[in-house]
């Protein structure tokens, strides 16, 4: 696959397609790592999409962007994160989820500034509307893109969240009522031990009662992306690009 480092709007990018020479992409898909991964953590995603749907190649350019905030004075210096989380989320203790999911994490304004800016410019630069945009993400990634596809003013093709959690629940239950139709695959593990498993299922709780169709992959694995998840991920974004 051809792959380019560029910035689109206020974040440093990796795109990816196999459309041939001169060919325009019929959809957009933006992928966003989680807390703590290297700006390039997911970009091997691409190829193994395209290889479970080959169909995705000639048709599909793939967006990971770098999340705007280094973890380098942490020690970390290729870590990047789109908001900081609380010292007990980050060492796996146990947590108030009932209070973490109606909490508002500082930064996440700013985060979602920068996801919104990078789609203005790829809807510009590729002439595609939001709605032929599939927004997602693993973990923080899952958390900040359900709370981008929450408030676009036009809804994206779909919504991807691969092991995230639910935050800002009062807003984000008022927002997916004006959502409903959107369609969401989420996934997450049962032994995980960073994000709980039961806040992923409360967050399809809060969806499916809006009225968003969620295909929920519930699996026997940690926080992480399971082989059954990208089949049917791969399977997911083959519907969006053929849905119109």
């Amino acid at each position: 696959m051809k792959r380019v480092s560029t910035r689109l709007g206020e974040l440093d990018c990796q795109v990816l397609e196999a459309m041939a020479e001169g060919a325009s992409p019929e959809l957009a898909v933006v992928l966003c790592h989680g807390f703590g991964a290297p700006a390039t953590d997911l970009v091997p995603l691409a190829q193994e999409l395209v290889e479970l749907k080959p169909e995705l190649g000639a048709k599909v350019r793939f967006v990971f962007p770098a999340a705007p905030l280094s973890l380098s004075a942490m020690g970390m210096p290729y870590a990047r994160a789109w908001f900081h989380l609380p010292q007990e989320v980050m060492m796996g203790r146990e947590r108030n989820w009932d209070e973490y999911a109606a909490s508002t994490p500082e930064g996440l304004v700013q985060a979602r500034r920068g996801l919104m800016s990078l789609l203005a410019a790829l809807s510009a630069a590729t002439k595609l509307p939001y709605g032929r945009i599939v927004l997602g993400g693993f973990s923080q990634g899952g958390m900040v893109t359900t709370d981008v596809a929450l408030r676009l003013e036009e809804a994206p093709a779909g919504l991807c969240i691969l092991s995230g959690t639910l935050l800002s629940q009062d807003e984000w239950k008022q927002r997916a009522e004006k959502r409903k139709g959107l369609p969401v695959l989420q996934s997450h593990g049962r032994y995980d031990d960073i994000l709980a498993f039961s806040q992923a299922e409360r967050l399809q709780k809060l969806l499916t009662d809006a009225g968003l169709p969620v295909e929920f992959i519930p699996f026997n694995g940690p926080h992480t992306i399971a082989p059954e998840v990208l089949e049917r991920l791969a399977e997911f974004l083959h519907t969006r690009l053929t849905s119109r």
